[in-house]
Order: structure tokens, then C-alpha cells, then sequence
């Protein structure tokens, strides 16, 4: 007799390029078939959608905002009637919490994706329809958080007053296979940088620009994304006259490949959830240079072997000089401190035990 599988609702705003989205819609897509029944529900638009997909049911709501959703997200649930329902991102989390009140039956698991008390301090309206105080209740109504770093998972049950046996910690999974660089550039005349993310102000990227106005030694530097702090970023680097060392890139596909031909990966942010992009920098052997920040940082960043935390600017802009008289990476050496912790079978086999856990 086959047993019967566990019907899971896999919802995300869009499928737009954002670390939730991407890693989110790969879990749906990597659970045991014969375990998990998974759909993906999309209250935004599939034009918008840049991931490419396979052996995944997709289905779009086609709305403008998530708060519009609500009506269609109900009525999904209420006709297909799945046993758990997965979200990600902190505004539609919200949304689900309230619309598990009508569904007492079903699981409700929301995947956090941020240190929300540090990224409220550094961006007060990060994209959430609602307050503070609003998350704080209907985050009590869900039945699973899932935390991305540890730093996440204390701030939920300090700040939000969660239970901490209704919090998991799961990290990101590598994704991709990735093939890892053979040369670490000791003979190279000039040092290749880059910072790969969202435009936003809590990422940081005007201190980096700070930092780099410090040095004297010869880069260049590639920055990729797109975001509201765009012309501000663009003001900076008129001001520090470095237009004829940065290459700016709102979108490509081909990240990978930028993070092998750079040496070194340069982090700004104040606030992060749990950097995809770091440990992807990490697996193809590139170090990572950051500033200390609450995240997920020190769960991937090895001091010495993949990269260094720097606890203020002075650091950052000294290790930077260092860095250029003596490099110090194996990118071997980096891809491996990443590659067994965080390997996608690892990762995805913990969500599964949390699945099989939450309908028994």
C-alpha cells in the first residue's frame, strides 16, 4: 500500500530575484516526491519570474500587493485543502498568521528572513504592511518559525516573545553546484573586488565606498543589483571620483561567474538574515571581507580561512592594505569550510524532518 504523501502550500509574493524567493521555491522544488505533494502559490505576477523551475506546480494569483491576496489565498487553501502551509518574508507571514485562524487544522510555518529588530533600526519601513506591534501578535499564531541564523532565532524569542520550542534553525543550503577557481591572483597587479546585492540602505554599500576611498593600492570593483539607494550610491562614487574603477550591473544570471574572476567579495551590510551570497562566494573559492553585523555572517565566515569579520572601519580599511601585499586565500581551502555544512542534501533532509514532524 502506497502511503499517502504530505500535501504541503509552498506561498511567496513573487518570484523576482531575492534571496527568499530563490531559496524558498528551491526547497518546493527539491522535497522527496514521494513524500511531499508541493505546490507553489505566487500572489504576484509570472511575467515577473526569473527562477527557473522544474518538476514544480506553479500557480500564480496575479495580484499587485500581497495585502490584496488575502480573498485568493483563502479560497486556495479552503480548495485544496494542503496539511501544511509554508510561507517567507515578513509581510506575508503576517498575512498567513491571520488566515490560519480560519484554517485550525492546517500547519502554518513561516520562514523568516531577517533580524527584524536590527533591520527595523537601520530601515524602519523595509517593505511591511504592517507594524511592529501587528507582526509580534500574529507571529504567536504560527505554529513553526523557521530562523536562518542564530541571530534570528534569539532575536524572535527575545524581542518578539516566541517560544523558542515554535522556532527551528535552519540555515540556507547551496543551491548550485559550483566549479571552484584554481588561481588566488598573487601576481596580479591589482586586486578584483565585488559586492553582489539588493541597493537598500541597511546593506551598506556607501561604507564599503568610504573604505575603498582609503586605499591607495590598484582595484577594480564590481557591484551588482539594483534598489532604492541607487542614485545615492551613484552620488558617492562621483564624490570619491571612483567611476573609472566600478562596473555597475542591475541584473545578470551569470553571478557565478563574477564571483570566480574577483578575488575578493566586500560586505557592507548592517543587518543580514543569512547572506546567500557570501556562502556562494565562499563555494567557488572567493574570500569574504564584512563588517560585523547581527546575521548570519559568523555562521559562514571563518576568520583566516574563507574571509575576516572586521569590527569597525579602520579594520576593514586595514585589512584591505594587508590583503594586497599578501593574499592569503586558497580558494580551495575557502570552498571547503562552506561546502559540507551547508550542502543542499543536508539541508533540505532538515526541512523534511520538520515537515514529517509538524502533521504527526
Amino acid at each position: 500500500m502506497v502511503e499517502k504523501r504530505i500535501k504541503i502550500l509552498f506561498i511567496l509574493p513573487s518570484l523576482v530575484p531575492g534571496g527568499a524567493e530563490r531559496i524558498l521555491s528551491y526547497v518546493a522544488q527539491e522535497l522527496d516526491k514521494n513524500v511531499f505533494d508541493t505546490t507553489l502559490l505566487v500572489t504576484g505576477y509570472e511575467a515577473d519570474t526569473v527562477y527557473n523551475l522544474k518538476n514544480l506546480k506553479i500557480v500564480y494569483l496575479n495580484k499587485p500587493r500581497v495585502l490584496k491576496s488575502y480573498g485568493a489565498i483563502t479560497k486556495y487553501i479552503k480548495q485544496n485543502k494542503p496539511e501544511i502551509v509554508v510561507t517567507a518574508i515578513v509581510h506575508l507571514n503576517t498575512l498567513a498568521a491571520f488566515i490560519s485562524l480560519r484554517f485550525p487544522k492546517i500547519k502554518f510555518i513561516a520562514r523568516e528572513t531577517n533580524v527584524l529588530t536590527s533591520i527595523n533600526n537601520h530601515n524602519p519601513h523595509p517593505g511591511s504592511y504592517f507594524p511592529n506591534s501587528i507582526v509580534k501578535i500574529a507571529y504567536k499564531l504560527i505554529d513553526k518559525i523557521i530562523c536562518q541564523s542564530k541571530d534570528m532565532q534569539q532575536d524572535i524569542i527575545e524581542n518578539y516573545g516566541i517560544s523558542e520550542k515554535k522556532t527551528v534553525l535552519i540555515n540556507n543550503p547551496i543551491t548550485q553546484k559550483y566549479q571552484v577557481k584554481t588561481n588566488n591572483r598573487v601576481e596580479q597587479d591589482s586586486l578584483k573586488f565585488i559586492t553582489v546585492g539588493r541597493l537598500g540602505k541597511e546593506k551598506g554599500h556607501d561604507r564599503i565606498l568610504d573604505a575603498l576611498s582609503k586605499i591607495s593600492f590598484k582595484f577594480t570593483y564590481t557591484i551588482i543589483g539594483d534598489g532604492s539607494e541607487k542614485e545615492a550610491l551613484f552620488n558617492k562614487i562621483k564624490l570619491y571620483k571612483l567611476e573609472n574603477v566600478i562596473e555597475y550591473i542591475s541584473y545578470t544570471d551569470r553571478v557565478s561567474n563574477y564571483l570566480t574572476d574577483s578575488d575578493l567579495f566586500l560586505q557592507g551590510s548592517y543587518v543580514e538574515g543569512f547572506p546567500n551570497v557570501i556562502l556562494e562566494s565562499c563555494v567557488v573559492g572567493t574570500p569574504v571581507l564584512a563588517f560585523k553585523a547581527p546575521g548570519g555572517l559568523a555562521e559562514i565566515v571563518q576568520t583566516g580561512q574563507n574571509g575576516y569579520i572586521a569590527n569597525n572601519m579602520d579594520e576593514y580599511v586595514e585589512f584591505l592594505n594587508n590583503l594586497n601585499t599578501n593574499f592569503i586565500f586558497n580558494p580551495q581551502t575557502v570552498s571547503e569550510t562552506v561546502i559540507k555544512k551547508f550542502d543542499s542534501k543536508v539541508i533540505i533532509g532538515q526541512y523534511e524532518d520538520l515537515f514529517r514532524k509538524s502533521v504527526k
